[in-house]
């Protein structure tokens, strides 16, 4: 039998989930000062940014490209034991 596999590191991937997945890694914050649009700076809700993601294709290829660009960078770990308490918090 004969599996197709994609290069195409996006294959697959849904734009909520490739959007959920940069909102868990950089948080909103951190995406409105990478891509430079309203809906991840003004009240963001993954509901609002992918109604406006799908309407605006510049915006898309961008929020695409950073997550490919993600998927090469390694995520930073805190010093921080597993076993403590405050190991999973993402406060600022």
């Amino acid at each position: 039998m004969h599996t197709n596999s994609s290069k195409d590191p996006l294959h697959g991937i849904t734009l909520e989930a490739l959007l959920n997945a940069l909102v868990a890694r950089y948080g909103w914050a951190e995406l409105a000062q990478r891509i430079n649009i309203n809906c991840f700076k003004s009240d963001p809700s993954i509901k609002s940014s992918l109604k406006f993601l799908r309407r605006t294709p510049w915006a898309r290829k961008e929020v695409e490209e950073l997550y490919i660009d993600s998927l090469s960078e390694p995520e930073e770990k805190a010093d921080i034991p597993a076993d403590n308490p405050w190991a999973n918090w993402k406060g600022k």
